[in-house]
Parts: C-alpha cells; sequence; structure tokens
C-alpha cells in the first residue's frame, strides 16, 4: 500500500467503487459491469488530452458563448465542444475545452471550479477517457460520480478522493500475490460470472438474505414489544404505589386536622 493515492492513477472498477481503494469484491451489479465492459476510447475525438478540460454540472441553458466568455479569461481557447443529444439537440450538461498552453489548463482547472455559472457550481477536472488507462464510462458501471439513490458509488478522483485506510493493510499484497489462492478464487468467480452461474447463486442468496433479515426484523419486533409492555406495567405499579402513600398521608393529615380542631375547642 505504499502506492496508495487518494486520486486514482489506473482506472480498476473494484478499487474506484469503494470509499478507500482497498476493496477486494465487488459489492454491487454496476461494478460487475464495469469490470466484464470492454471500452475503447472515441477515436473520432480530436485535441491534445493532456490540455482537455472536462466541464460537468453545467445549466441546460448555458451556451457555447457562455462557456467561451468564461474560459477564455484563463488562456487561449483552441476548441470547445459542448455536448449535445443527438436527436433534441438539448444540452447534456457537460462540455469539453482545450486550451493552447499547459499553464492555462492548470490555471482553470484550480480557478474555475465550483465557479457558478448561470446559478450552476461547475465541477472541473483534466479529461480521463484518454488519458486514464483502463476507463470506462458510467453508462458502462464506470465513473467517478454518481449519487447514492443509483446505486452507484464512485471515489478515487479529484471530486471524491479516496479516503485514507484506517489502518493499511501489509498482507493486502501477500493475499494476492502471484500464484496466491485468492488470486484463483477470484479467476474462478470472474469465469462463473460471465457463464451467468455466480449471478442466479448471488440472487438465490440475496433472497434467502432478504428473508433472514425478514425474521431477524420480527424478533426485533416482539422483543421490543415486550420490553415495552414490561415498562408499562411498571409505571402502572408505580402508579398505584403512589395513589397509596398519597392516601396514606391524606389520611395522616386529616386526622392530625381532627385532632388539632379537638383541642382548640376545649
Amino acid at each position: 500500500m505504499n502506492d496508495w493515492s487518494p486520486v486514482a492513477k489506473v482506472y480498476d472498477p473494484l478499487k474506484a467503487g469503494s470509499i478507500d481503494g482497498t476493496d477486494v469484491e465487488p459489492h454491487d451489479r454496476a461494478v460487475w459491469r464495469a469490470m466484464v465492459a470492454r471500452y475503447k476510447p472515441n477515436k473520432a475525438v480530436v485535441g491534445d488530452p493532456l490540455l482537455t478540460l472536462f466541464v460537468a454540472r453545467l445549466n441546460p441553458q448555458t451556451t457555447e458563448e457562455k462557456l467561451n466568455e468564461v474560459f477564455s479569461n484563463y488562456g487561449d481557447i483552441r476548441r470547445l465542444r459542448l455536448v449535445r443529444d443527438i436527436v433534441t439537440g438539448f444540452s447534456k450538461g457537460y462540455a469539453f475545452v482545450e486550451y493552447k498552453e499547459e499553464r492555462s489548463v492548470v490555471r482553470a482547472r484550480r480557478d474555475a471550479n465550483k465557479l457558478v455559472v448561470d446559478q450552476s457550481e461547475l465541477f472541473v477536472d483534466f479529461e480521463q477517457e484518454r488519458t486514464l488507462k483502463g476507463w470506462v464510462p458510467r453508462r458502462l458501471g464506470g465513473g467517478q460520480g454518481g449519487k447514492k439513490e443509483s446505486g452507484q458509488l464512485r471515489f478515487g478522483g479529484k471530486d471524491r478522493p479516496f479516503r485514507k485506510p484506517i489502518n493499511l493493510p501489509v498482507t493486502m499484497n501477500q493475499e494476492w500475490g502471484g500464484g496466491s489462492r485468492e488470486c484463483e478464487r477470484g479467476g474462478e468467480r470472474e469465469e462463473r460470472y460471465r457463464d451467468g452461474s455466480l449471478s442466479r447463486e448471488r440472487e438465490t442468496d440475496w433472497g434467502s438474505r432478504g428473508r433472514r433479515d425478514d425474521r431477524d426484523r420480527g424478533r426485533e419486533r416482539g422483543v421490543e414489544r415486550e420490553y415495552h409492555r414490561e415498562r408499562r406495567d411498571r409505571s402502572y405499579e408505580r402508579e398505584s404505589t403512589r395513589e397509596r402513600d398519597d392516601r396514606r398521608e391524606r389520611d395522616d393529615r386529616r386526622l392530625r386536622d381532627d385532632k388539632y380542631r379537638h383541642r382548640d375547642r376545649r
């Protein structure tokens, strides 16, 4: 783990799907889909990838003219492309900006990130499709964005860096060393997944796990119900004890009052 970094240097879907980059097993279907995907960068894309910035989270109303006005403040722009839907022509919310000089790229990445344009906070980073080895887009289960609702948690980029592991696992390299049993199991698991047998096993396991969880919840509800019933009975006992004590105090007070009253009459 000496080469651990908060930002991914090589895109590994299994690592990118974890919080600290130390996962050894996939945790959702999106990771499986990214692991078996065979993606090649689009050869029709032109320009220098090292001088290109990826700009995301754009307002749908933002135009190329507005982007050109904003990003030209950081240097001379060679090429700007706002990605639009091929059918509707509407903006997809992200764009690519290519500069002429490297210092302009560094400056724009540093200063334009989280800049508010048309009431939207931008996310600016280097292009990763052609620069990050093993990159897989989000439509194939990859990416480094995503939301919790969609079942995709992606980390390891500038926006969501890896968290530092609590204890750096020294045995990680030993477990995944050459000829180890864990590597053999990983290869067998991947082959079974491609055949479709592992997915069926996982679905069966998830179904039985769901039934077990329902039974456990039922037991917890029963225990909780019994606990509240005991608390209610104790409160009734305390209330009856208080009522008896109050009755005794009232009776003693009456006796004292009657005693003083008779003594005053004499």
